[in-house]
Protein backbone atom coordinates (compact mmCIF):
# COMPACT_ATOMS: atom_id res chain seq x y z
CA UNK A 1 0.00 0.00 0.00
CA UNK A 2 1.33 3.19 -0.71
CA UNK A 3 1.27 5.37 2.30
CA UNK A 4 2.10 8.77 0.60
CA UNK A 5 -1.55 8.34 -1.15
CA UNK A 6 -3.43 7.28 2.16
CA UNK A 7 -4.24 9.24 4.91
CA UNK A 8 -6.21 8.46 8.63
CA UNK A 9 -7.73 10.92 10.38
CA UNK A 10 -9.78 10.75 13.85
CA UNK A 11 -12.37 13.05 15.17
CA UNK A 12 -11.81 11.97 18.46
CA UNK A 13 -14.44 9.60 19.63
CA UNK A 14 -12.70 6.31 19.76
CA UNK A 15 -8.51 7.58 19.49
CA UNK A 16 -7.69 4.06 20.86
CA UNK A 17 -9.38 2.14 18.02
CA UNK A 18 -7.66 5.10 15.51
CA UNK A 19 -4.09 4.48 16.82
CA UNK A 20 -4.98 0.44 16.41
CA UNK A 21 -5.67 0.39 13.04
CA UNK A 22 -2.75 2.82 11.91
CA UNK A 23 -0.37 0.56 13.67
CA UNK A 24 -1.87 -2.55 11.61
CA UNK A 25 -1.49 -0.80 8.48
CA UNK A 26 1.83 0.92 9.61
CA UNK A 27 0.95 4.30 8.71
CA UNK A 28 1.31 7.50 10.90
CA UNK A 29 -2.04 9.10 12.34
CA UNK A 30 -3.35 12.13 10.30
CA UNK A 31 -2.51 15.31 12.08
CA UNK A 32 -5.34 17.76 12.40
CA UNK A 33 -6.25 20.69 15.26
CA UNK A 34 -9.93 19.83 16.72
CA UNK A 35 -11.42 22.33 19.45
CA UNK A 36 -14.00 24.36 20.16
CA UNK A 37 -15.10 27.91 20.49
CA UNK A 38 -16.76 29.73 23.73
CA UNK A 39 -19.87 28.83 22.85
CA UNK A 40 -19.93 25.23 21.55
CA UNK A 41 -19.00 25.82 18.34
CA UNK A 42 -17.15 22.85 16.45
CA UNK A 43 -13.87 24.02 14.83
CA UNK A 44 -11.16 21.74 13.24
CA UNK A 45 -8.36 21.96 10.67
CA UNK A 46 -6.64 19.74 8.61
CA UNK A 47 -2.88 20.09 9.63
CA UNK A 48 -1.41 18.33 7.05
CA UNK A 49 -1.61 18.17 2.84
CA UNK A 50 -4.14 15.74 1.60
CA UNK A 51 -4.24 16.97 -2.09
CA UNK A 52 -4.80 14.20 -3.97
CA UNK A 53 -5.19 11.42 -1.27
CA UNK A 54 -7.49 8.97 -0.66
CA UNK A 55 -8.68 10.00 2.97
CA UNK A 56 -9.81 7.80 5.66
CA UNK A 57 -11.81 9.06 8.90
CA UNK A 58 -12.63 6.91 11.53
CA UNK A 59 -15.55 8.36 13.98
CA UNK A 60 -18.19 6.27 15.95
CA UNK A 61 -21.26 8.23 16.37
CA UNK A 62 -21.47 7.27 20.04
CA UNK A 63 -22.32 9.42 23.06
CA UNK A 64 -22.14 12.30 22.80
CA UNK A 65 -23.83 11.44 19.28
CA UNK A 66 -25.08 14.81 18.28
CA UNK A 67 -21.61 16.82 18.70
CA UNK A 68 -19.34 13.24 17.55
CA UNK A 69 -21.88 13.62 14.25
CA UNK A 70 -21.42 16.93 13.82
CA UNK A 71 -17.52 17.13 14.35
CA UNK A 72 -17.89 14.04 11.48
CA UNK A 73 -19.87 16.19 8.99
CA UNK A 74 -17.02 19.03 9.58
CA UNK A 75 -14.08 16.94 8.91
CA UNK A 76 -15.54 15.72 5.77
CA UNK A 77 -15.88 18.96 4.49
CA UNK A 78 -12.84 20.27 5.82
CA UNK A 79 -10.79 17.15 3.60
CA UNK A 80 -13.30 18.07 0.87
CA UNK A 81 -12.14 21.77 0.58
CA UNK A 82 -8.47 20.74 1.15
CA UNK A 83 -8.47 18.74 -2.03
CA UNK A 84 -8.81 15.07 -1.30
CA UNK A 85 -8.87 12.65 -3.82
CA UNK A 86 -11.98 10.96 -1.58
CA UNK A 87 -13.16 10.44 1.66
CA UNK A 88 -14.06 7.46 3.09
CA UNK A 89 -15.64 7.47 6.20
CA UNK A 90 -15.18 4.71 8.60
CA UNK A 91 -18.04 4.89 11.04
CA UNK A 92 -17.48 1.49 13.44
CA UNK A 93 -20.92 2.87 15.13
CA UNK A 94 -23.66 4.70 13.50
CA UNK A 95 -25.93 6.68 15.66
CA UNK A 96 -29.33 7.36 14.52
CA UNK A 97 -29.27 3.37 13.19
CA UNK A 98 -32.63 2.38 15.55
CA UNK A 99 -34.44 5.03 14.51
CA UNK A 100 -34.67 3.39 10.62
CA UNK A 101 -38.35 2.78 10.03
CA UNK A 102 -41.64 4.71 11.45
CA UNK A 103 -43.00 2.49 13.80
CA UNK A 104 -46.16 4.51 14.42
CA UNK A 105 -47.82 7.76 13.01
CA UNK A 106 -45.84 11.41 12.65
CA UNK A 107 -42.32 9.58 13.60
CA UNK A 108 -38.71 10.62 11.67
CA UNK A 109 -36.94 8.03 9.87
CA UNK A 110 -33.27 9.50 11.34
CA UNK A 111 -31.35 6.75 9.33
CA UNK A 112 -32.22 8.07 6.05
CA UNK A 113 -31.56 11.79 7.83
CA UNK A 114 -27.97 10.87 8.85
CA UNK A 115 -27.12 9.00 5.34
CA UNK A 116 -28.21 12.59 3.56
CA UNK A 117 -26.13 14.37 5.56
CA UNK A 118 -23.32 12.33 5.55
CA UNK A 119 -23.58 12.45 1.78
CA UNK A 120 -24.37 15.64 1.46
CA UNK A 121 -21.34 16.39 3.55
CA UNK A 122 -19.00 15.08 0.52
CA UNK A 123 -18.38 11.37 1.58
CA UNK A 124 -17.53 9.49 -1.01
CA UNK A 125 -17.60 5.80 0.67
CA UNK A 126 -19.31 4.90 4.17
CA UNK A 127 -17.69 1.36 6.46
CA UNK A 128 -19.52 0.61 9.03
CA UNK A 129 -19.73 -2.43 11.36
CA UNK A 130 -23.38 -4.46 12.40
CA UNK A 131 -25.93 -1.81 11.30
CA UNK A 132 -28.74 -2.27 13.22
CA UNK A 133 -30.54 -2.81 10.33
CA UNK A 134 -28.82 -3.93 7.38
CA UNK A 135 -31.06 -2.51 5.04
CA UNK A 136 -29.99 1.26 5.98
CA UNK A 137 -27.05 0.64 2.82
CA UNK A 138 -29.74 1.29 0.98
CA UNK A 139 -30.72 5.00 2.83
CA UNK A 140 -27.02 5.59 1.35
CA UNK A 141 -26.60 7.21 -2.57
CA UNK A 142 -22.94 5.94 -2.02
CA UNK A 143 -21.32 2.78 -2.03
CA UNK A 144 -21.61 1.12 1.90
CA UNK A 145 -18.88 -1.39 3.06
CA UNK A 146 -21.01 -3.22 5.95
CA UNK A 147 -18.49 -5.16 7.65
CA UNK A 148 -19.50 -8.25 10.48
CA UNK A 149 -18.19 -8.73 13.69
CA UNK A 150 -19.71 -12.19 13.83
CA UNK A 151 -16.94 -13.85 12.71
CA UNK A 152 -14.21 -12.19 15.30
CA UNK A 153 -16.92 -12.76 18.38
CA UNK A 154 -17.64 -16.42 17.28
CA UNK A 155 -14.08 -17.07 17.13
CA UNK A 156 -14.03 -16.07 20.73
CA UNK A 157 -16.90 -18.66 21.64
CA UNK A 158 -15.07 -21.40 19.43
CA UNK A 159 -12.08 -21.72 21.98
CA UNK A 160 -14.59 -23.55 24.54
CA UNK A 161 -16.24 -26.83 24.87
CA UNK A 162 -19.78 -25.58 23.85
CA UNK A 163 -21.66 -28.95 24.33
CA UNK A 164 -25.51 -27.97 25.54
CA UNK A 165 -25.12 -24.60 24.26
CA UNK A 166 -27.66 -22.71 22.69
CA UNK A 167 -27.55 -19.76 20.90
CA UNK A 168 -30.33 -16.94 21.99
CA UNK A 169 -31.93 -13.96 19.47
CA UNK A 170 -33.35 -11.19 21.84
CA UNK A 171 -36.06 -10.34 19.45
CA UNK A 172 -37.45 -11.48 16.25
CA UNK A 173 -35.86 -8.43 14.13
CA UNK A 174 -32.47 -10.33 15.40
CA UNK A 175 -33.33 -13.88 14.06
CA UNK A 176 -31.02 -13.23 11.37
CA UNK A 177 -27.59 -12.18 12.92
CA UNK A 178 -28.21 -15.03 15.60
CA UNK A 179 -28.39 -17.71 13.20
CA UNK A 180 -25.33 -16.58 11.27
CA UNK A 181 -23.74 -16.90 14.82
CA UNK A 182 -25.09 -20.17 15.50
CA UNK A 183 -24.47 -21.24 12.07
CA UNK A 184 -20.55 -20.65 12.54
CA UNK A 185 -20.42 -22.16 15.81
CA UNK A 186 -23.30 -25.14 14.91
CA UNK A 187 -25.05 -24.40 17.54
CA UNK A 188 -29.02 -24.26 17.93
CA UNK A 189 -31.17 -21.23 18.01
CA UNK A 190 -34.33 -19.75 20.48
CA UNK A 191 -35.90 -16.69 20.03
CA UNK A 192 -37.36 -14.60 22.57
CA UNK A 193 -40.68 -12.91 21.67
CA UNK A 194 -40.46 -9.33 22.80
CA UNK A 195 -42.50 -6.27 22.96
CA UNK A 196 -41.15 -2.48 23.39
CA UNK A 197 -44.12 -0.64 24.72
CA UNK A 198 -41.43 2.25 24.68
CA UNK A 199 -37.95 3.17 23.90
CA UNK A 200 -35.32 1.42 26.47
CA UNK A 201 -37.75 -0.67 27.54
CA UNK A 202 -38.59 -4.49 26.42
CA UNK A 203 -40.83 -6.92 27.93
CA UNK A 204 -40.67 -10.38 27.03
CA UNK A 205 -43.61 -12.43 25.86
CA UNK A 206 -42.65 -15.96 25.14
CA UNK A 207 -39.74 -18.08 24.59
CA UNK A 208 -39.72 -19.89 21.35
CA UNK A 209 -37.17 -22.96 21.73
CA UNK A 210 -35.57 -25.23 23.99
CA UNK A 211 -33.29 -23.46 26.54
CA UNK A 212 -34.29 -25.88 29.42
CA UNK A 213 -30.74 -27.66 31.06
CA UNK A 214 -28.81 -25.16 28.54
CA UNK A 215 -25.96 -23.28 28.33
CA UNK A 216 -27.26 -19.73 26.67
CA UNK A 217 -25.19 -17.62 24.38
CA UNK A 218 -27.27 -13.62 23.86
CA UNK A 219 -26.13 -12.19 20.50
CA UNK A 220 -27.35 -8.60 20.01
CA UNK A 221 -26.02 -5.98 18.19
CA UNK A 222 -26.56 -3.43 20.80
CA UNK A 223 -26.55 -3.25 24.51
CA UNK A 224 -27.47 0.31 25.74
CA UNK A 225 -29.60 0.31 28.99
CA UNK A 226 -29.28 -3.12 29.27
CA UNK A 227 -32.77 -3.67 29.79
CA UNK A 228 -33.36 -6.05 27.10
CA UNK A 229 -30.19 -7.84 28.09
CA UNK A 230 -31.06 -8.31 32.11
CA UNK A 231 -35.17 -9.10 31.32
CA UNK A 232 -34.01 -11.61 28.54
CA UNK A 233 -31.88 -13.22 31.26
CA UNK A 234 -33.86 -13.50 33.96
CA UNK A 235 -36.80 -14.99 30.94
CA UNK A 236 -34.28 -18.03 30.08
CA UNK A 237 -33.59 -18.72 33.72
CA UNK A 238 -37.20 -18.92 34.38
CA UNK A 239 -37.25 -21.32 31.32
CA UNK A 240 -34.87 -23.45 33.08
CA UNK A 241 -31.18 -22.64 31.70
CA UNK A 242 -28.30 -23.32 33.27
CA UNK A 243 -25.81 -20.02 32.58
CA UNK A 244 -26.13 -16.41 30.40
CA UNK A 245 -23.66 -15.46 28.20
CA UNK A 246 -24.05 -12.36 26.07
CA UNK A 247 -22.40 -10.86 23.11
CA UNK A 248 -22.46 -7.55 20.90
CA UNK A 249 -20.58 -5.50 18.57
CA UNK A 250 -21.54 -2.45 20.29
CA UNK A 251 -21.39 -2.14 23.81
CA UNK A 252 -22.69 1.62 24.60
CA UNK A 253 -23.86 0.73 28.14
CA UNK A 254 -25.32 3.81 28.97
CA UNK A 255 -27.35 4.45 32.47
CA UNK A 256 -27.95 2.19 34.39
CA UNK A 257 -26.68 -0.32 32.15
CA UNK A 258 -23.56 -0.89 34.50
CA UNK A 259 -25.95 -1.29 37.37
CA UNK A 260 -28.06 -3.66 35.58
CA UNK A 261 -25.59 -6.01 34.15
CA UNK A 262 -23.71 -5.65 37.59
CA UNK A 263 -26.44 -7.30 39.75
CA UNK A 264 -27.41 -9.70 37.10
CA UNK A 265 -26.54 -13.30 36.54
CA UNK A 266 -25.05 -12.54 32.80
CA UNK A 267 -21.91 -14.31 33.70
CA UNK A 268 -19.84 -12.69 30.99
CA UNK A 269 -20.43 -9.88 28.05
CA UNK A 270 -18.37 -10.20 24.86
CA UNK A 271 -18.41 -7.08 23.24
CA UNK A 272 -15.79 -5.32 20.77
CA UNK A 273 -14.10 -1.79 20.62
CA UNK A 274 -16.37 -0.17 18.30
CA UNK A 275 -16.86 2.26 20.82
CA UNK A 276 -14.95 3.02 23.93
CA UNK A 277 -15.39 1.53 26.96
CA UNK A 278 -14.33 3.09 30.51
CA UNK A 279 -11.80 0.58 31.92
CA UNK A 280 -14.33 0.97 35.17
CA UNK A 281 -17.60 -0.57 33.42
CA UNK A 282 -15.10 -3.52 31.88
CA UNK A 283 -14.36 -4.58 35.17
CA UNK A 284 -18.12 -3.96 37.25
CA UNK A 285 -19.61 -5.81 33.65
CA UNK A 286 -17.54 -8.99 33.43
CA UNK A 287 -16.48 -7.75 29.94
CA UNK A 288 -14.34 -9.08 27.43
CA UNK A 289 -13.34 -6.08 24.32
CA UNK A 290 -12.24 -7.48 21.17
CA UNK A 291 -10.91 -5.43 18.77
CA UNK A 292 -11.85 -4.77 15.46
CA UNK A 293 -9.20 -2.92 14.53
CA UNK A 294 -7.26 -6.03 12.25
CA UNK A 295 -10.90 -6.23 10.23
CA UNK A 296 -11.40 -2.31 9.68
CA UNK A 297 -7.66 -1.51 8.53
CA UNK A 298 -7.79 -4.54 6.35
CA UNK A 299 -10.77 -3.26 4.99
CA UNK A 300 -9.13 0.14 4.26
CA UNK A 301 -6.30 -1.48 2.69
CA UNK A 302 -8.40 -3.41 0.42
CA UNK A 303 -10.01 -0.36 -0.61
CA UNK A 304 -7.48 1.59 -1.40
CA UNK A 305 -5.72 -1.55 -3.86
CA UNK A 306 -9.34 -2.04 -5.50
CA UNK A 307 -9.54 -5.34 -3.71
CA UNK A 308 -12.63 -7.07 -2.82
CA UNK A 309 -13.77 -6.83 0.66
CA UNK A 310 -16.88 -9.59 0.52
CA UNK A 311 -13.39 -12.00 0.75
CA UNK A 312 -12.87 -11.32 4.75
CA UNK A 313 -16.15 -13.53 5.67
Amino acid sequence: MNHSRVKIFSCGANDALFREVCKFLDIHQGRMVRSSFADGEIYCRIDESVRGCDTFVIQPTCNPVNENLMRLLITIDALKRASAASVNVVIPYLGYSRQEKKSQGREPITAKLVANLITCAGANRIITVDMHDPAIQGFFDIPVDHLSASKRLSEYFMKRDLTNHVIISPDTGGVLRARSFGKRLNLPMAIIDKRRPEANNAVVMNVVGDVNNKHCIIVDDIVDTAGTLTTVTESLLNNGALSVVACCTHALLSKPAVERIANSPVSELVTTNSVPINPDKIEKCRIKVLSIAPLIGETIKRIFERRSISELF
